[in-house]
């Protein structure tokens, strides 16, 4: 089966997409890691993102869905995938059901704002290595200190909360419609988001069979 992860940021469909991947043992495909992945390996599409993403701008739409189509022609998408980041808009879901990709669910995580909020701005992050630690839910054994490498722990921009406001901002005016989209196609299926990861998923692999 193939599937799309909808959610704000910081709803948890990442960690969610990552379940689903090993339960099923299909690939879960991040946007942004197979950007990444294609300027890396030099692929066509890869070399033309390169040009936009060396000036700091956003890649377009046709260079994504390009990336997303070499992606998705790779043997171990042959028995299902589940997409992560993409589609973000409404142009970009219809090249994808354009482009003949089936979609069999879309399943959409439903979580507060204020949740998001605290989620996301509690976060805290080791310089050196990447771990990642929360103020509440995941507190380092040394306030500040990666209990991994000893780094300095620190709060990405991203997670700052004028930053999370913009991004959820972006998240409802451009990749909320997409529910709608979904949900005119009978595809879509909504899982409120729960504070312990193992109800959530619960609530997912409820979901798919629905």
């Amino acid at each position: 089966m193939n599937f799309i992860f909808l959610g704000a940021p910081g709803a948890g469909k990442g960690t969610q997409a990552e379940v689903l991947s090993r339960e099923k043992g299909i690939p879960t495909i991040s946007t942004g890691n197979i950007i990444r992945s294609a300027l890396k390996s030099g692929t066509e599409m890869g070399l033309r993102a390169k040009a936009y993403t060396e000036s700091g701008k956003l890649v377009p739409d046709e260079i994504v869905i390009g990336i997303i189509r070499e992606r998705l022609a790779e043997p171990d998408c042959k028995n299902g995938f589940i997409l992560d980041g993409f589609p973000r808009t409404i142009p970009q879901a219809e090249a994808l059901d354009n482009m003949g990709i089936v979609i069999d669910r879309v399943i959409d995580i439903e979580v507060s704002e204020q949740t998001i909020l605290a989620r996301l701005s509690g976060r805290r992050v080791c310089e050196n290595c990447g771990a990642s630690y929360h103020v509440v839910n995941k507190k380092p054994k040394v306030e500040g200190v990666c209990d991994l490498c000893g780094g300095t722990l620190v709060q990405r921009k991203d997670d700052q909360p004028e930053t999370i406001q913009a991004r959820l901002k972006v998240y409802h005016e451009q990749t909320e419609p997409l529910k709608a989209y979904y949900e005119k196609q009978g595809k879509l299926r909504v899982v409120q988001g729960c504070d312990i990861v193992s109800d959530t998923t619960r609530a997912v692999l409820d979901a798919i069979e629905a």
